[in-house]
């Protein structure tokens, strides 16, 4: 099988939304500095009522290539990402990374998702592929992010292992051409959706295994109400995938048939 290489990315942004991650902050963004100098920073703040907003200013006056976006309030990690996507359209970036605060996402192990774009159009940071790990999760949550990957899989026959894993690399080229604007989800269903849209738009998408870290300072955003929105998106678009398999089988069908056999 050959690979056809892209264009290199000389322009990268790192998007971090936050809502209450003061004290992680601070070192998630070093630590990306320091993993990939030549990246821009762009943190998304949720108007966190813990000051994360102040925090993040005071790292972006000290790093020119930190920046800062206030937003009016807590509308969830979905939205944040596409106001980020919207600035690195706007501003001529070549890519754009998605990566939590709380530490989850190895910015050490950003270098190799980058490389990875040299084959690539979405580069995602797997966990449950080989070579792939999780730590500090308890069995139950080691449970549901398989189980919710597998069903995602089989219900819309992507052949994408880890389609909930929020640490990943989109080319600009490609967010252009995956229909953002109708985008409403949010929280795992948000990655799951991203990805649904770039393999329909016949982007390659291409797993790199990742070391996902278990927060250790502040409390996990994730809630039964994203839980339930990601069962219900992936059952409808399942089933609509389904019914549009049995609709173009059906018409190959009616192609075949000879002429006078039809009734």
């Amino acid at each position: 099988m050959t690979t056809t290489q892209r264009e290199p990315v000389s322009r990268v942004a790192v998007l971090i939304p936050t809502y209450n991650e003061r004290d992680n902050l601070p070192g998630i963004v070093t630590r990306v500095r320091a993993s990939a100098p030549s990246v821009d920073v762009f943190v998304l703040d949720d108007a966190s009522p813990d000051g994360t907003g102040q925090v993040a200013d005071a790292v972006a006056a000290a790093d020119p290539q930190v920046h800062v976006v206030h937003r009016a309030g807590k509308e969830g990690l979905g939205k944040a990402y596409l106001a980020g996507f919207a600035i690195v359209l706007e501003r001529g970036y070549d890519a754009a990374v998605e990566m939590d605060a709380d530490g989850s996402h190895l910015p050490e192990q950003l270098p190799s998702l980058l490389a990875a774009l040299g084959e690539a159009d979405v580069v995602i940071g797997a966990r449950w592929v080989r070579g792939g790990e999780v730590h500090n999760w308890p069995v139950h949550r080691k449970v549901l992010s398989v189980g919710a990957n597998i069903y995602t899989k089989v219900m819309l026959g992507m052949a994408v292992n880890d389609a909930t894993a929020g640490y990943r690399v989109y080319r600009a080229s490609a967010l252009r051409t995956m229909g953002l604007q109708g985008v409403e989800s949010q929280g795992y269903c948000f990655q799951i959706d991203l990805t649904l849209r770039a393999i329909r738009a016949g982007l390659t998408v291409v797993e790199v295994p990742i070391t996902f870290v278990e927060r250790e300072v502040g409390v996990s955003k994730m809630g039964k109400d994203i839980v339930r929105e990601a069962l219900t998106s992936v059952t409808r678009w399942g089933v609509e995938h389904r019914v549009g398999q049995l609709r173009s089988a059906a018409q190959k069908a009616r192609r075949r048939e000879p002429v006078g056999d039809r009734s």
